[in-house]
């Protein structure tokens, strides 16, 4: 039984040879299907990664009070959108000292300029840095970490220190990077900062930069960066995850009061987990999965088509080769797998061309974007299954027309 696989082996490998031209474009063909398929999951997968490293760092115990819910608000069709105030000061600030459940520690904070113009010494950034105003409680309520000098403390805060804590690019490529940060002063509308800490590289999301951002105590923030309708949120961690729930109903019931709800009164503010946020991310990454599995299966139906009728055509062309060795005593089964056994090799080989296609295709996007890319291990297990289906469904029916043929009308056959 060996020896015959390996015969058919030999034989398959032969005929492979002898169409050289035909057998390439058919590989090219099988290729762009799983290409298609393991490309796409793999941008798929490094947007997975990037998203899920970015939100997960605000750590599963946190959440935070917006003016709305972090979800995308519905516009039309005949639905009344709600416009919910704006989340002022004196309302944050009376949830921070209202809101007494144990274990928790809630930050207040809000973006006072998303382009400002930093100065060092002679030099000055270019109008990209935004300006937020914290409290003490920020950095460790939004996943930041400070590897470099210190974080705010409540001195700091509540005595109104002209110190600022400073992101990774000021150090990395920016004003600071030829300097020692700590303790260095910069200058924000003509206030002067001294530097107490670095930021932990972040990186960026959708264009949005995370290391290059100035943290200022927010009563000096409210004072240089002075505008009507400024929005705040609120950040609240909690020290266990089981107690989350009633952390968050307690905080609900808090700012209702703050807001002067009535019992029967719609809320008007939006409190979002940042555990939601990463449920959101694996909803809309799972939604992305179909949709890339729908487009490679239609890539990879195309590809099977094209398989099979070259198979086919194979087939008939060596009609005269399949009378003659059957006249000589090949069975009907040795005959199958002779052909079947062609088109798994075409198969496997345009399946090895197709993921290392996609790969550099996803390896591309990542580096492209700035994604984490990863080796999309599923991708590659799916894009193998699936070229041996393609194979094995192409080339089962053109296998049997072949071990069917009568050898007597097989050998005449010009």
């Amino acid at each position: 039984m060996k020896g015959v696989f390996r015969e058919n082996i030999k034989i398959a490998l032969g005929s492979i040879r002898s169409q050289l031209l035909r057998t390439i474009l058919t590989i090219f063909i099988i290729a762009l299907g799983i290409m298609a398929l393991v490309g796409i999951l793999s941008v798929v997968a490094a947007l997975d990664n990037t998203l899920n490293s970015k939100f997960a760092a605000m750590g599963s115990n946190t959440f935070t009070i917006n003016q709305y819910e972090l979800t995308s608000r519905r516009r039309g069709g005949g639905t009344i959108e709600q416009i919910n105030p704006i989340i002022s000061y004196p309302q944050a600030k009376a949830f921070k000292e209202k809101y007494d459940y144990p274990a928790t520690q809630t930050a207040v904070y809000f973006t006072a300029a998303s382009k400002a113009e930093i100065k060092f010494e002679n030099e000055k950034t270019d109008p990209e840095i935004s300006v937020l105003g914290v409290d003490e409680f920020y950095v460790p309520n939004t996943g930041s970490e400070v590897i470099d000098g210190r974080n705010f403390n409540v001195f700091d805060i509540s005595n109104n220190r002209y110190v600022c804590v400073v992101g990774n690019s000021f150090v990395k490529d920016g004003l600071l990077k030829n300097s020692p940060p700590i303790n260095q002063i910069i200058t924000i509308r003509g206030a002067k900062f001294r530097v107490i800490g670095v930021l932990k590289e972040k990186g960026s999301t959708f264009g949005n930069n995370q290391d290059q951002r100035v943290m200022i105590p927010i009563q000096i923030a409210r004072s240089l960066f002075s505008a009507p309708s400024l929005n705040y949120t609120i950040s609240t961690m909690v020290s266990r995850k089981e107690i989350l729930d009633a952390a968050i109903d307690h905080a609900r019931l808090t700012m209702r009061r703050v807001r002067q709800l009535n019992p029967v009164a719609t809320t008007n503010f939006g409190i979002s987990r940042s555990d939601d946020l990463v449920q959101r991310i694996a909803e809309t990454t799972g939604t992305l999965n179909i949709a890339a599995v729908v487009i490679g299966f239609i890539t990879i139906l195309g590809s099977s088509i094209a398989l099979m009728n070259i198979m086919i055509v194979s087939v008939t062309e060596r009609t005269r080769e399949i009378g003659v060795r059957k006249s000589l005593g090949a069975k009907r089964s040795t005959i199958a797998w002779q052909f079947f056994i062609e088109t798994l090799v075409i198969g496997q080989l345009g399946g090895l061309l197709g993921m290392l296609f996609g790969i550099l295709i996803g390896y591309g996007f990542a580096k492209l974007f700035d994604f984490e890319f990863t080796l999309p291990w599923m991708a590659m297990i799916a894009a193998v299954i699936t070229s041996f289906l393609v194979a094995l469904v192409s080339g089962l029916y053109p296998a049997i027309k072949a071990s069917k043929l009568d050898p007597v009308e097989a050998l005449r056959y010009e």
